[in-house]
């Protein structure tokens, strides 16, 4: 079987300070969100997924949303320069991490700015969201990395919401979904489907068919399951409050040599 490793790093003692952009800030239970955190670790376990921490960045506040530090494609990845100057000392550890998996690792360079929570992947298709915490510089950095291992990069804007994976994720056919009030171009994706829910548009696949998902969207769970799908709900409420998915609380490494 190909390793399913998923990178994550549980939450700071900070997290209640996360930067908030699009959303009126409201309380965050820090207490709640750690038992929250360690529900999707568990369930990532259950189904396959063998959990690798990156250390602590307790100074950080957005430190747990560890998908945000890095993209990875085909066994390579490419260390993110957030876009939020705050969040750039987040990225050492989880550089370590990766190295030490034994990945190649290439580094985002001045004036490039990247986020993974910008970056959907579906296939050989790479889609990069732009107009928020990644610049076209950095677009033109992750397209040099990646490219001449077959990927094809597809700059899309990013207006209404943090990241591009706030807005749109894709399933394992290939359709994007998206809530369509927060996505700015539907019609940039091949395949769209709508979905009744904010948090609807956020899946992890899992494999086998199945999606890991938020529980907030009971509807959209109920549109995947009629397609076939296997949707696996855990509570992240309070990751949510900070414009947290169920994406960015990890980083999905497959098919690493073991």
């Amino acid at each position: 079987m190909p390793s399913r490793k998923a990178l994550v790093r549980r939450p700071g003692p900070r997290l209640a300070e996360g930067i908030v952009t699009h959303l009126e800030r409201s309380p965050v239970d820090v207490a709640l969100a750690l038992r929250q955190w360690e529900g999707y670790v568990a369930a990532l376990r259950a189904h396959g997924w063998e959990t690798v921490e990156v250390p602590p960045a307790d100074a950080c506040p957005d430190g747990v949303f560890v998908e945000d530090t890095m993209v990875v494609f085909r066994g390579a990845a490419l260390i993110a320069r957030p876009g939020a100057l705050p969040r750039r000392p987040e990225t050492p550890a989880a550089e370590a991490v990766v190295a030490g998996l034994g990945m190649s690792v290439r580094t985002v360079r001045a004036p490039g700015t990247l986020e993974g929570g910008d970056v959907l992947k579906t296939g050989d298709t790479v889609y990069v969201g732009t107009g928020g915490r990644t610049n076209a510089e950095g677009v033109r950095q992750l397209r040099a990395a990646f490219e001449p291992l077959g990927a094809r990069v597809v700059a899309v804007p990013v207006t209404k919401v943090l990241h591009l994976k706030s807005a749109v994720t894709a399933l394992p056919d290939g359709t994007v979904v998206g809530h369509p009030p927060l996505v700015d171009t539907p019609g940039s994706f091949p395949r769209f489907l709508p979905v009744p829910e904010e948090s609807g548009s956020h899946v992890v696949l899992l494999g086998d068919g199945k999606l890991l998902m938020a529980a907030s969207a009971p509807r959209s769970a109920e549109i995947f399951a009629a397609m076939g799908y296997t949707p696996v709900l855990v509570d992240i409420g309070e990751f949510e409050k900070l414009e947290g998915c169920v994406t960015c609380l990890s980083v999905r490494v497959r098919g690493l040599d073991t």
